[in-house]
């Protein structure tokens, strides 16, 4: 089982260190990669402008 840190929140470990996460909004969408890389990790965009900087 995982161990809990100070605050009840479980400890997750990195299983895909090169996965995005996006969260999509009906007006814009927010894109977050790695922090090592890119200079900018999390980005928002346009609903329909998200697809170039995701390849």
């Amino acid at each position: 089982m995982t161990k809990r840190k100070s605050g009840g929140h479980l400890d997750l470990k990195m299983v895909n260190p090169n996965a995005a996460a996006i969260d999509i909004g009906s007006t814009m969408h927010m894109a977050a990669v790695n922090p090592d890389t890119d200079i900018m990790p999390v980005r928002a965009f346009g609903a329909f402008f998200c697809a170039s900087w995701c390849r």
